[in-house]
């Protein structure tokens, strides 16, 4: 039997999908990639609305506070001092990152004075984050309380 050179190929009626699933799949990486790049932020974990207070409990915790004047204060556990020391911004995230590497189960409360601007919380969280606080809990006080004035 003697083949045809000349003879026509029939056209193809299939598309070939593996370039095309290739090309996907190294989308899908650059976007896995930079997402996490994109997102900024704190995590916080809010309180709700009606939320119920925190149960007393014998494990210390940390308590980050802020006055009206902007001065931060450090307390761990029940502080027996009337009048802590200021501690400055940049020596927070220092000390923070001592107690938690000692106790990393210690949950971390921060406590802001209503005047304060949202940027002077803001530094805060952004500081206590970088020291390795997995997640901060916001004290407020329940509606019809006032706050005691020093």
């Amino acid at each position: 039997m003697e083949v045809n050179r000349h003879q026509r190929r029939k056209p193809m009626s299939e598309i070939n999908v593996v370039p095309m699933i290739d090309v996907m799949l190294v989308l899908l990486i650059v976007f896995m990639v930079t997402t996490p790049l994109i997102t900024q932020g704190v995590k916080v974990d809010l309180p709700k609305v009606n939320a119920e207070t925190v149960p007393e409990s014998d494990e210390p915790t940390l308590v980050v506070s802020i006055n009206d004047k902007g001065e931060y204060f450090i307390s761990l556990g029940e502080s027996s001092a009337d009048n802590p020391p200021i501690v400055p911004l940049d020596q927070i995230g220092e000390q923070v990152g001592k107690i938690m590497n000692a106790n990393p189960g210690v949950p971390v409360f921060v406590e802001a004075d209503g005047r304060n601007s949202y940027a002077v919380v803001m530094n805060l969280l952004g500081t206590l984050e970088s020291s390795g606080v997995a997640g901060v809990r916001l004290i407020t006080q329940p509606p019809g309380l006032q706050a005691d004035d020093d």
